[in-house]
């Protein structure tokens, strides 16, 4: 038996026991850190709770107020339309803006509507030439440029067009 033998049992001993108090360690901090966060959970849950109650309390209020002058299905859909549009200004305030995009909360982009904007994400739309090049029908796409053309140049147009049928007599 060599002389360090009995050291490597001692070793092994010593590794085991200081990886179980490193994990019980580890183990009590998460707790304490779960109980807290939980906690802390809680009482934001009660919060948005309670906010809930007040905004439905400050709605019913307003309802109340425009029903002492206008009927009541009135002053509930004022109050419903005022909602709404409280809603759709947050919403907007929540959204991030997109870093290089001219999109910010609550604007339009010069010469699209609310409704076209909606629809490209608040984005615009790439530019559209106003006509079709010339040589193409309406309400047909010009073929792609050959690769290796320069941007913006027109091809030549060649000599048998494999749409054009072709009569032989």
């Amino acid at each position: 038996m060599k002389p360090l033998d009995h050291l490597e049992h001692l070793d092994k001993h010593l590794v085991d026991e200081l990886a179980q108090v490193a994990r019980e360690t580890v183990r009590d901090e998460l707790r304490e850190q779960t109980r807290r966060q939980r906690r802390k959970a809680a009482l934001y849950a009660a919060s948005g709770a309670l906010a809930l109650y007040a905004g439905a309390a400050l709605a019913l209020a307003v309802g109340l107020a425009l029903a002492l002058g206008l009927p009541d299905w009135a002053a509930a859909l004022i109050t419903a339309v005022i909602l709404a549009v409280a809603a759709f200004v947050l919403r907007g305030m929540a959204r991030p803006s997109r870093p290089g995009g001219e999109h910010a909360a609550g604007t339009r982009l010069p010469g699209r509507g609310g409704a076209d904007q909606a629809a490209a994400g608040g984005m615009p739309y790439p530019p559209v030439p106003p006509a079709p090049p010339a040589g193409t029908a309406p309400g047909t796409v010009p073929p792609a440029p050959p690769a290796g053309t320069a941007p913006g140049t027109v091809p030549p147009r060649p000599t048998d067009d494999p749409d054009v049928p072709h009569h032989r007599a």
